[in-house]
């Protein structure tokens, strides 16, 4: 099972990353908090203080067309938020 799926790249948490010491990620939906510290230690060489995590269900929708209706949804996911030490960054641009 892997923990991270990808980092959050936003306006809102890049600014919070800069200011806070704070990062998102998605994460398997299985993955609780202790195992995403280890996972994003294991990665990045930083040590966590804190993660908090966030369940997003499936946003639904229906489309109406000539053939008739046709319903569709996103995926659910879940979304860690993890401050790291003071002092610890994370540069996801590095590898690119």
């Amino acid at each position: 099972m892997s923990v991270l799926i990808k980092p959050i790249i936003t306006e809102k948490v890049t600014a919070d990353s800069e200011v806070n010491n704070r990062y998102g990620f998605i994460v398997n939906g299985q993955a609780n908090k202790l195992e995403i510290k280890d996972a994003i230690e294991a990665a990045y060489g930083v040590s966590v203080e804190k993660v908090r995590t966030m369940n997003y269900g499936p946003k639904r929708s229906v489309r109406y067309t000539k053939t008739g209706m046709q319903y569709g949804k996103t995926n659910a996911y879940k979304k860690a938020i993890v401050q790291v030490a003071e002092g610890d960054t994370i540069d996801f641009y590095s590898n690119i």
